[in-house]
């Protein structure tokens, strides 16, 4: 099978061709955060994959017309070959190269490095889950936040302080501190602070100390955000977080899920569709030894499927039926709806979130 072959594949199943790949090249992680969802860093986690297939399939995803890539863990700072990935996917000429890292292994040389290899696309995703150390390191351990954010520093004292994205989880006992995570931001230079909320699957679903946060905590901050000029000010600037966006905007949703336009691939050689959607049964399996052209063919008449079935959400759902804001919504996310609770039928775990906010619209 060649690249040529399964796009037209994908193409004829009405699914669109691989456009940023999320490759996980190691289960291995330097923490045991409580809220990973992939449950990175046991002694069970899949070990490194080896610099040669992870190559093979960098070239693979450039020859399918693919034009992004970002490398994910387990922490991907624990491979040792994660720069030498870097410098392929550059020498190859992706447009975007992102790298989700929780900074704490980053030394000097290696900023200096990513410093060689810096354009406009290059992203370097940071986790940060609080302003201040108690919030962060209530989910990471124990002095995880100082070591993050020296990690964060290293990077801006190396020029790529507009490369940074701050990744923060939203939780019950730190959204508080959003507005305070973007002064920090601000103070040393950071491109952006980019907001998810928690989602209940992997190991936050054993760890009771986390929680989504309260939809009450989420309209305080829509307020704030009317009232504090700063807060307004820093977060147009540099924030994106979903409750604000579905505030500020009312466009209807244009289409539903884009599979297999943002694949996921774990360590074991598993490949979802979809970076949020981790359901097995349309996952194909054993990509690294079949390659990833055979591998999207294979997965073609299973994300159909899923296709067809995040299509049917909006007029399924009983909760979308009388919802005013239906039509930018459309069902919500189907991946994150697998995640928190295993069911593709099932609202969005943010939906009370959205009817509240439509409601104040």
């Amino acid at each position: 099978m060649t690249p040529f072959d399964a796009a037209k594949t994908l193409k004829r199943a009405g699914l669109r061709s691989p456009k940023t790949l999320t490759i996980a090249i190691t289960g291995a992680c330097n923490l045991t955060c409580g809220h990973c969802w992939v449950e990175a860093g046991e002694t069970a986690s899949a070990p490194h994959v080896p610099a040669r297939a992870l190559m093979r399939l960098v070239e693979e995803l450039a020859a399918t017309g693919g034009t992004g890539i970002r490398f994910t863990g387990g922490e991907p700072l624990c491979h040792p070959d994660w720069p030498d990935l870097i410098r392929l996917a550059r020498t190859i000429g992706f447009r975007s190269i992102a790298l989700q890292t929780n900074a704490m292994l980053l030394t000097d040389e290696q900023a200096a490095l990513l410093r060689t290899c810096d354009f406009p696309g290059l992203s370097i995703q940071v986790s940060l889950d609080g302003a201040e150390a108690p919030g962060h390191d209530l989910v990471r351990g124990d002095g995880a936040f100082d070591r993050a954010v020296a990690g964060i520093r290293r990077l801006a004292d190396a020029g790529l302080g507009r490369r940074i994205s701050i990744a923060f989880t939203e939780m019950r006992h730190n959204l508080e501190e959003f507005p305070a995570l973007l002064e920090l931001a601000a103070g040393i230079g950071v491109g952006a602070v980019v907001a998810g909320s928690l989602i209940t699957g992997g190991r936050s679903a054993k760890t009771p100390l986390l929680a989504p946060p309260a939809q009450d905590q989420y309209l305080r901050l829509l307020d704030r955000y009317a009232t504090d000029a700063r807060f307004r000010e820093l977060y147009d600037a540099l924030g994106t977080m979903a409750a604000l966006e579905w505030l500020r905007g009312d466009a209807p949703r244009g289409e539903c899920c884009t599979f297999a336009e943002n694949p996921y691939l774990t360590p074991d050689g598993r490949l979802y569709p979809c970076l949020l959607c981790h359901a097995d049964a349309y996952a194909v399996t054993g990509v690294f030894g079949k390659g990833l052209a055979a591998s999207l063919a294979e997965g073609a008449p299973l994300w159909t499927a899923l296709l067809r079935i995040s299509r049917s959400r909006a007029e399924a759902l009983a909760a979308c039926r009388e919802c005013p804001g239906g039509l930018a919504c459309a069902g919500g996310c189907m991946g994150r709806a697998w995640g928190s609770c295993g069911d593709l039928m099932a609202p969005d775990d943010r939906c009370g979130l959205r009817q509240a906010i439509y409601r104040l619209k």
